[in-house]
């Protein structure tokens, strides 16, 4: 597996190898030695998958408190993948990163703690997966609007479909300080 380093630390893009020929192709998504082996988590407590269609943008999602650690695959399809730093004090605080991840390029993104996420799908369908570092909460989801102006995600699709939560989603700004992760070096 390759491990790319990204400008935010803690986030880090992955390229496991894959095994092909003319029936198909297979590559782990996940083995606790080998991730461990990269400083990144040996154990996950839950997997999501969602399915979304294009022009539809999810996030910026996050859990606090009890942040989530997210390591995300694309299955099928095509999807722009961000994530930002939210955590008080960090260095890169606000600052974001983006990767197309694919069904075709089975890049991984690991996302770690203390970071928002989102993903708009640029394919006519996409299938995600989510390992997750600790249960969904319902009274710690939380969430920064999509297209805030301080962060400046440069989306490819200006018109995304959206949820009402995302929509309606608070800027980074007017989110209390205690309702956001905590950077610890």
């Amino acid at each position: 597996m390759k491990v790319i380093q990204t400008s935010l630390p803690g986030l880090v893009l992955l390229e496991p190898v894959v095994f092909g020929d003319a029936r198909g192709f297979f590559f782990e998504t996940w083995n606790a030695d080998r991730y461990a082996a990269q400083g990144l988590p040996s154990s996950f407590v839950q997997s999501n998958v969602s399915s979304s269609s294009k022009g539809v943008l999810r996030g910026l999602h996050y859990q606090w408190p009890r942040p989530q650690g997210k390591l995300v695959t694309v299955l099928q399809g095509e999807v722009y993948d961000v994530a930002v730093d939210i955590r008080r004090g960090s260095p890169t605080f606000g600052r974001w990163e983006a990767f197309i991840l694919s069904g075709e390029n089975r890049r991984q993104l690991w996302i770690p703690p203390g970071f928002a996420h989102g993903f708009a799908v640029l394919s006519d369908d996409a299938l995600f997966n989510y390992l997750c570092t600790d249960v969904y909460v319902k009274e710690a989801d939380a969430s920064v609007r999509w297209n805030d102006a301080d962060i400046a995600v440069d989306w490819p699709i200006s018109a995304p479909t959206l949820s009402s939560k995302d929509e309606q989603a608070p800027f980074l700004q007017d989110i209390p300080a205690e309702r956001l992760p905590v950077y610890l070096p």
